[in-house]
């Protein structure tokens, strides 16, 4: 009599349960019992207290019933808000302002519950009022080579790259260091010696057509080059702006300062000219480059360009080999100190955050 009184207890608490949840009847005759927390357009995630979060596909469900209020998101971007039913490929819900409201399923593109619901709106606002520590990510690239015995050498390669991307706008932080010594045969000595690094903004006045913002900082030990200093703006064009690959025109005005370990100093108008390309390949490899030229507004004839590129391969989600090269040009750099200076590296990228592209 013990065991009876138990088990009919037990189910009672079972039918109870099953009273105050959703119900999911399934075509093969199945009904599944728990709270329906979202969909999408191919399937409905419910959770139940016996099988957790299960994923059902649409085709396979008969009809579905809420206790409690869904939101159904429809095409034409509205959204309403009741207890929901299903009949004949049909939505039927019961709202509390406008009464009984059917709809296509076809017109409906998302399932949430109120939690689901509230969180998804957070997220939109959060979209369209980002914090400046919002959606950053990035990368670090570095590439090393040592050598001792018979040659004792040593180079170092590391750059890294934060960006920060909304619908709108684009904050891109940067930064290079590069340097290489030699003790080969007599005392070590320093062979490469730079670093530079700055910051750009990109805001997108419409679709196609975006204005930016940079400055750039650059040092190097043997262009006897103690800092230049590039404040640039402008307006660009997005040529091509798709998924797997953008290409970005732009063009505007600069100001170079330019300080030498010799009584040389610059402080030239500039007119600048870019592009920007990126192509992924596949969902593992990518390729990018960008060049900028500066002709001289204050010294007729004179100019510089800086050209970069870059391929990555992923190898995992964090981890990336990559190969970069830049060519780094001055028409004017003083006595005795070649006009060119190219850089050839690979290595490691470790991302984070997402993936940046350069």
């Amino acid at each position: 009599m013990h065991k009876v009184a138990i088990v009919l207890f037990l189910f009672v608490i079972i039918f109870a349960e099953a009273l105050h949840a959703d119900q999911v009847t399934l075509r093969n005759g199945d009904r599944l019992s728990g709270v329906i927390l979202k969909s999408d357009s191919k399937a409905l995630i419910m959770k139940s207290d016996f099988a957790g979060e299960v994923s059902i596909q649409w085709d396979a469900i008969s009809s579905i019933q809420s206790l409690k209020p869904l939101y159904l998101a429809l095409k034409d971007g509205q959204t309403i808000a009741g207890t929901v039913t299903t009949s004949d490929g049909r939505f039927v819900v019961e709202t509390k302002t406008a009464g009984t409201v059917a709809m296509l399923k076809d017109n409906v593109v998302g399932v949430r519950n109120e939690a689901e619901e509230t969180a998804y709106n957070s997220q939109v606002e959060r979209l369209r009022h980002p914090h400046l520590t919002d959606f950053w990510s990035g990368f670090l690239d570095t590439g090393l080579s040592v050598s001792r015995g018979n040659s004792e050498t040593l180079n170092f390669v590391l750059s890294g790259q934060a960006v920060r991307k909304t619908s709108r706008d684009t904050i891109t932080a940067y930064a290079t260091s590069i340097f290489a010594n030699n003790g080969t045969g007599g005392p070590t000595k320093t062979t490469a010696d730079s670093i530079g690094g700055g910051l750009r903004v990109d805001l997108d006045v419409t679709d196609r057509v975006f204005v930016f913002g940079l400055t750039d900082f650059y040092y190097d030990k043997f262009q006897q080059l103690d800092l230049r200093n590039i404040l640039a703006g402008g307006l660009g064009y997005h040529v091509i702006k798709t998924k797997p690959t953008t290409f970005d025109v732009y063009g505007g005005g600069a100001f170079n300062q330019s300080y030498y370990s010799t009584p040389l100093t610059l402080k030239t108008g500039e007119i600048m000219a870019g592009e920007y390309l990126s192509h992924s390949f596949s969902n593992r490899t990518t390729f990018s480059e960008r060049f900028e030229f500066f002709p001289n507004v204050s010294e007729t004839g004179e100019y510089r360009f800086t050209f970069d590129a870059h391929a990555v391969t992923k190898l995992s989600k964090w981890l990336s080999w990559q190969v970069s090269f830049n060519d780094l040009y001055v028409s004017n750099p003083p006595t005795g100190i070649k006009k060119n200076d190219l850089i050839l590296s690979t290595g490691l990228r470790l991302t984070f955050g997402g993936t940046a592209q350069q």
